[in-house]
């Protein structure tokens, strides 16, 4: 039951991103931080077939704060 559960949940998000996922980049990466050190991260990024060629240089793990 608990993989059916999951099979599902997966199907569901798959479904959320509508055709235009080019990628699914996991591993903590990070945005450049602005002056007031904010800057956005997450585990899991879901790239656009737009974004794709310039991805890894505007987000990596190299521009994590506490890392």
């Amino acid at each position: 039951m608990k993989i059916i559960s999951i099979a599902a949940l997966l199907l569901m998000l798959t479904n959320c991103a509508g055709g235009n996922v080019a990628k699914i980049k996991l591993g903590k990466k990070c945005t450049v931080a602005n002056s007031k050190q904010i800057q956005e991260s997450s585990f899991i990024w879901f790239v656009s077939k737009e974004a794709l060629n310039d991805f890894e240089a505007r987000v990596n793990k190299k521009h994590c704060l506490n890392s």
